[in-house]
């Protein structure tokens, strides 16, 4: 199956596009995508992959859903287009790098600046039909993301993993905290937020600061 995606994940990936879930998942998206409004666009369905080559890897943060709202959604978990508003996870992300680090939020909420740095911002279900959150689901994305997970755990070291609420956790449950760090802490969303459970997690200076002590640059959040 001729999947478009960067080079380095084709190579690592390639078994996983000839399974039959895959197969049947395909089908599946191009069939929404040919009746309904879906998100992101087609050819941003591996963003997070194509802007974050396997090799420069070194942070995951895993989302649930792509935004269903129409042009937010741009490939990237938490991540929305230029000039969109930023969603209140988001808003809450960088007011806790500011906390954290000092940083000031940006104008754009577009996190592509991340990628290309190397954190693969992997949502667990990379399509969706719009204003219709988790229609895709359960479809085959999970299957494959979790492949995703255990490909990166597997075949690199030193990766930090940042995982936000229990949906996260479960999925990165099998990381293999040996030769990667990971980091756990509630959900930026403002449900959780508000609770105490995201505020203070220190969460980009400790990921700096492991990936500094492994003699690997840090990201610039």
């Amino acid at each position: 199956m001729n999947i478009k995606i960067e080079e380095s994940w084709k190579f690592h990936l390639q078994d996983e596009f000839e399974k039959p879930y895959f197969k049947e998942l395909i089908n599946f998206v191009k069939s929404e995508y040919s009746n309904h409004t879906c998100f992101p666009k087609g050819k941003d369905i591996f963003a997070a992959f194509d802007h974050c080559p396997f090799h420069r890897l070194k942070v995951v943060i895993i989302g649930q859903d792509p935004y269903h709202g129409v042009g937010q959604a741009n490939g990237l978990c938490f991540s929305v287009n230029d000039g969109v508003p930023h969603p209140p996870s988001l808003q809450n992300i960088f007011k806790e790098i500011k906390r954290d680090i000092a940083i000031n939020p940006p104008i754009s909420g577009n996190l592509e600046r991340w990628a290309k740095q190397g954190v693969l911002l992997l949502n667990a279900t990379l399509t969706v039909r719009a204003h219709e959150a988790g229609s895709h689901q359960r479809k085959g994305w999970e299957t494959f993301t979790d492949a995703v997970i255990k490909t990166i755990s597997d075949k690199k070291e030193n990766v930090v993993f940042l995982l936000w609420g229990g949906y996260a956790k479960k999925k990165g449950a099998k990381v293999d905290t040996s030769k990667h760090y990971v980091l756990t802490s509630g959900h930026p969303s403002p449900l959780s937020a508000n609770r105490g459970f995201w505020f203070d997690n220190k969460h980009f200076s400790r990921c700096n600061d492991y990936l500094v002590s492994k003699r690997i640059e840090g990201i610039r959040w």
